[in-house]
């Protein structure tokens, strides 16, 4: 499988409000996306919408993967303006529920 180890992934969780638009959930995977590309200390970003048939995604709908080189990408990704900008602007308002996992990969 790929060398993976000692990178260090931020795993993101979205349950958005019942009353978000699919125009805005839309708009949200875009921006999210966009900021962390014009970001250089993130080294990869991924992102899907839970197709699972388990039914045991406890109302998450999104995840988002972004993966830094270390923990001070992390470090320096959580207080960036473009963070805090995109969670003002599209997530205070939207998120019904989240959940967020940090860890250091291991093959």
């Amino acid at each position: 499988m790929g060398t993976k180890t000692n990178i260090y992934r931020h795993v993101v969780l979205f349950q958005f409000n019942d009353d978000t638009p699919d125009e805005t959930v839309q708009a949200i995977e875009a921006a999210f996306g966009k900021f962390c590309s014009e970001l250089s200390f993130v080294i990869d970003f991924e992102w899907g919408r839970n197709s699972s048939t388990e039914s045991l995604n406890d109302g998450f709908t999104h995840c988002f993967i972004v993966t830094f080189a270390d923990a001070q990408g992390r470090d320096a990704y959580l207080p960036h303006p473009a963070h805090v900008a995109f969670c003002t602007q599209y997530l205070d308002y939207n998120l019904k529920k989240v959940c967020v996992v940090d860890f250091v990969a291991h093959d």
